[in-house]
């Protein structure tokens, strides 16, 4: 099975991941790759993900997208990521350019000139989704669901109760939340469980040289403890293509957009409010061997170019 699919991202090394994934997964029908500010700021994150479409040498469209959050200031994460966003690995300068259209162009016209509805997966600031759904809602029902990483139903990692892509745009994520759209919440409730060990990333560097720029960059990541490091944004994929290897409960989830609280995510876990409707899935678990074994499978099939 085929699956069609937007990538809305700020890489950032998790992201670009993700997005090598996505460029090499024949499953996967990547349409076009659409950036905004994050993890760095965007002529960085579109940099980036030109840098991986010419690495890879494939023909996916790239879109630059918002530079700065709806409401709230830009706050990046260059700590985590590096200057560049995608420290460790000496790419050549890109060749590629971007589309001469907006993100939220690119995205309106990619959905309504497709017969069949895609996948989004947004794992940045969710900024150009919230754009696209006000300015151009005829598009929702070309969007089959919505992945997104971000969230949490505990405690942040951006302040203590905000993870950084909805802490990024608050306002954002509270639009697409509400847009009636089939969304998947992968936050950090398995994000920061199910790690790369150390151990499938010394096998990385061992598989060709995409599996030596992965090994490269993730060895720059932070985010990473005595169990590995969060590569975050690529748990979007697995879900996509491994669903059963994750829990989910179904919650109504609500944003927080102000006050000390801004950014986090507030699941009605009791099922108190909102009269029993729900507008997310939220994966509470996930298989963390699996996850490991799917990502040497990918970059071991798929990479070794």
């Amino acid at each position: 099975m085929t699956h069609k699919i937007i990538m809305d991202s700020d890489p950032g090394i998790d992201d670009a991941v993700a997005i090598s994934t996505a460029l090499t997964d024949p499953q996967l029908e990547l349409v076009l790759i659409t950036t905004v500010a994050g993890n760095v700021t965007v002529d960085k994150t579109t940099k980036n993900a030109l840098t991986l479409v010419d690495f890879f040498q494939k023909d996916v469209p790239v879109a630059m997208g918002a530079t700065d959050p709806l409401i709230k200031k830009f706050e990046d994460a260059a700590r985590i990521h590096g200057e560049s966003g995608m420290a460790g690995y000496d790419f050549p300068a890109p060749t590629s350019k971007p589309l001469a259209k907006s993100a939220v162009l690119a995205l309106r016209d990619a959905l309504m000139a497709s017969k069949e509805p895609i996948t989004l997966i947004p794992t940045g600031a969710y900024t150009n989704i919230a754009l696209l759904l006000r300015e151009y809602p005829e598009v929702k029902p070309k969007i089959k669901q919505i992945i997104a990483m971000g969230g949490s139903l505990g405690r942040g990692n951006m302040t203590s109760a905000a993870e950084f892509n909805v802490f990024t745009d608050p306002h954002a994520a509270k639009i697409m939340y509400n847009a009636g759209i089939p969304l998947v919440m992968v936050g950090l409730d398995v994000t920061l469980k199910g790690r790369i060990s150390d151990e499938t990333t010394a096998k990385l560097g061992e598989l060709g040289r995409a599996g030596k720029m992965l090994h490269d960059i993730i060895g720059k990541d932070f985010d990473h403890d005595e169990t590995g490091t969060a590569i975050h944004d690529l748990q979007t994929l697995f879900y996509l293509e491994c669903p059963e290897a994750f829990e989910t409960k179904d919650y109504w989830v609500d944003i927080i957009t102000e006050g000390p609280a801004v950014g986090e995510t507030v699941a009605d876990i009791r099922a108190a409010y909102h009269d029993g409707k729900t507008n997310a899935k939220v994966c509470v678990d996930i298989d963390t061997k699996a996850f490991n074994d799917w990502l040497l499978h990918k970059v071991k099939d798929n990479m070794q170019a």
